[in-house]
């Protein structure tokens, strides 16, 4: 008797089986995400709801008078790390507001989920499953496994930079400052830089003056340049350097990626700024001066919003670069808004294969998956969507302003970066509202904002016929 073709048939069989089995898998982890997100969305939400409340309270502004929208866009703003101010942070707030503020871009700059979960690992409680995904997705890490262990890295890593950069910081506050207001604006400033806030206090010399006065001090300069790229390298990238030392060869893909991008987006940005720059807003500034100005120009727009120099007074060439850096942004898994630094390498090396012939991207001896190229085309199509949409709405309702300006806020705003020409006190109210729809859609991500409004997998997948087209 031939049972050849008995054993073939069961082989198929468990074939198919087992590809049912991953299907069935692979649609629950993206009804899982689907809804994890929806969290995530729902948490920040709130705590801007929050936020605004305590802001709106009498006690909480100088004049005693509270402003709806400005409260809702200052809490939008520091929950989004953005640093975009529809009123000066010392003129207005009090100190009551201020330390609102300053919360809300610490708790903002983490993420909720991971300060609840810290809470939680030291009250002793037990971290389940669910939450476990939620973290995952919030953090941004490759694999669930170890995320509770990251956590605890992340928040004690976080307090121990904030606390070194508020110390060297204070060596200048104190004696500019006072004893008191020192060590206030020292953490303050910290924070805001760390978590990629852009939020700061020198409005106690000049009204939204940001860091210009420090522009050729070099301590300030090195040290908030540091913790925005710490901030905005990402905890992952912590987590591997802690592991593996100076060996780089032993980085996870992700983190050679990550910081050979980030160093030469710093390099580059600073070259090209010196040379933008050099007859416009470094004019009259000695060699020191126009270094710090250059490297602090090429920092800040991957996302914290600080500025040494007068920001509309940039030239055409460095308004476009800031653009630029802005929309490229951080990295994932960081405080730092921004398409990401991650997206646009993907993107970059996809053309460059393209252009070679090559179906594979390879970076550092690995291949990258398709799944990663097509989130990255996903993010850059729905990032510049979003702009586009929303630059085009406020140029309607208010066509005095230059499109210039109104695309540079809009871009500050999604990519949650902070700069502005000056023109956020002079939008209306409406136009207030979509910059801060924009923040909240960049703190989440504009990937997953999308996701938010999306309809949940569907449990059939029903392929359509396929058919070539004609492309560029």
């Amino acid at each position: 008797m031939d049972i050849s073709g008995l054993f073939v048939y069961n082989r198929k069989k468990s074939e198919g089986i087992y590809i049912m089995v991953v299907q069935w898998k692979n649609r629950q982890m993206r009804k899982a995400k689907h809804s994890t997100t929806r969290l995530i969305a729902f948490g920040f939400a709130l705590i801007i709801v929050i936020g605004t409340l305590l802001l709106s309270l009498p006690f909480a502004t100088r004049s005693g008078e509270t402003n709806l929208l400005t409260s809702l866009f200052t809490a939008t703003s520091a929950t989004c790390v953005t640093g975009l101010v529809a009123a000066d942070t010392y003129q207005n707030w009090t100190l009551f507001g201020q330390l609102v503020i300053l919360c809300l871009i610490q708790v903002g700059g983490l993420g909720f989920m991971t300060i609840g979960v810290y809470i939680s690992v030291l009250l002793k409680r037990r971290i389940g499953l669910q939450e476990r995904a939620t973290l995952h997705e919030s953090v941004n890490t490759l694999e669930i496994a170890g995320v509770v262990r990251l956590v605890k890295k992340i928040v004690q890593g976080t307090f121990l930079i904030e606390g070194t950069g508020a110390l060297l910081l204070a060596t200048r506050f104190i004696p500019r400052f006072g004893v008191a207001n020192g060590i206030y604006f020292s953490i303050f400033h910290a924070v805001s830089a760390f978590c990629n806030g852009g939020f700061d206090l020198m409005g106690i010399e000049e009204e939204y003056s940001s860091l210009v006065s420090f522009e050729g001090d070099i301590l300030v300069n090195v040290v908030v340049c540091l913790l925005i790229l710490v901030g905005g390298i990402g905890f992952i990238v912590w987590d591997d350097v802690l592991k593996h030392k100076w060996h780089f060869k032993r980085y996870l893909l992700h983190s050679k990626i990550v910081l050979a991008s980030t160093l030469g987006l710093t390099v580059v940005g600073t070259l090209l700024f010196l040379v933008f720059e050099n007859n416009a807003t470094f004019a009259g500034m000695t060699p020191l001066e126009k270094f710090l100005g250059a490297l602090f120009s090429s920092v800040t727009p991957r996302t914290a919003g600080f500025n040494t120099v007068d920001t509309g007074a940039l030239s055409n060439a460095g308004v476009l670069l800031t653009m630029v850096l802005m929309f490229i942004g951080g990295s994932p898994g960081s405080t730092a808004g921004g398409a990401k630094t991650t997206t646009m390498v993907v993107l970059a090396f996809y053309a460059v294969a393209m252009l070679r012939g090559r179906e594979d991207i390879n970076l550092f001896g690995r291949r990258l998956t398709a799944d990663v190229v097509r989130k990255a085309n996903a993010v850059v199509v729905i990032n510049t969507t979003l702009a586009f949409g929303a630059a085009c709405a406020i140029m309607a309702m208010q066509p005095a302003i230059a499109m210039s300006d109104v695309v540079f806020e809009v871009l500050s705003a999604i990519n949650t970066v902070g700069m502005t020409t000056g023109i956020t006190r002079g939008l209306g109210t409406v136009s207030k509202l979509i910059i801060a729809l924009l923040m909240y859609c960049g703190r989440l991500g504009s990937l997953s904002f999308a996701l938010v409004f999306a309809k949940k997998p569907a449990t059939n997948h029903v392929r359509e016929p396929q058919e070539k087209i004609i492309v560029g």
